[in-house]
């Protein structure tokens, strides 16, 4: 038989002390925290898939690109000589109409009596054989060479005298202006 006596508790309703608090705290909090970590980790990891995922896909469109630059390339190199020749072409035609100008200009400056037998251009001077058949005539289209716009200076090589045919043989060299 047992009997039942009354218990008697002289210690009031035991409190948790300060380090049970703290330590039911830390593993709540610790819990929560280690969710978190592992969540931003999870995170960054698939995060960093799609980061891969596009890096992929840039390299593509860049071969993709290279490819279509280098089908491109000869096409590229063909305007660039074609510009280059159109280039040089309008620069030797504003030349060449330079040059014309000057030679029929000289043609036309010279009297009905003189007659030419060398009229040479080169880069930057004009060499002239002529025969004339009187001073007068050789005189003033020497005149006229002078005052002409384009011409920088007029030097007289050779004076002939061909009594024979009864002309003056004269060899001059102009020199253009730039």
């Amino acid at each position: 038989m047992k009997i039942l006596l009354p218990s008697i508790n002289l210690l009031r309703g035991r409190e948790k002390g300060f380090f049970d608090n703290f330590l039911g705290w830390a593993l709540t909090i610790g819990r929560v925290l280690v969710i978190l970590t592992e969540t931003i980790a999870l995170s960054a990891f698939i995060y960093r898939f799609s980061l891969d995922r596009q890096l992929i896909d840039l390299h593509d469109v860049i071969g993709q690109k290279q490819a279509i630059v280098k089908l491109l390339k000869n096409n590229e190199e063909k305007y660039r000589n074609l510009q280059e020749r159109l280039t040089t072409i309008a620069t030797l035609t504003q030349e060449a109409s330079k040059t014309t100008k000057v030679f029929t200009d000289i043609v036309s400056l010279a009297p009905k009596d003189v007659a030419f037998n060398v009229l040479a251009f080169s880069q930057d001077s004009v060499k002239i054989d002529a025969n004339a058949s009187s001073i007068t005539s050789l005189t003033s289209f020497i005149k006229s060479l002078r005052v002409y716009p384009h011409l920088a200076a007029v030097s007289i090589d050779k004076v002939e005298n061909k009594t024979a045919s009864a002309t003056i043989a004269v060899s001059i060299t102009v020199t253009l202006k730039q």
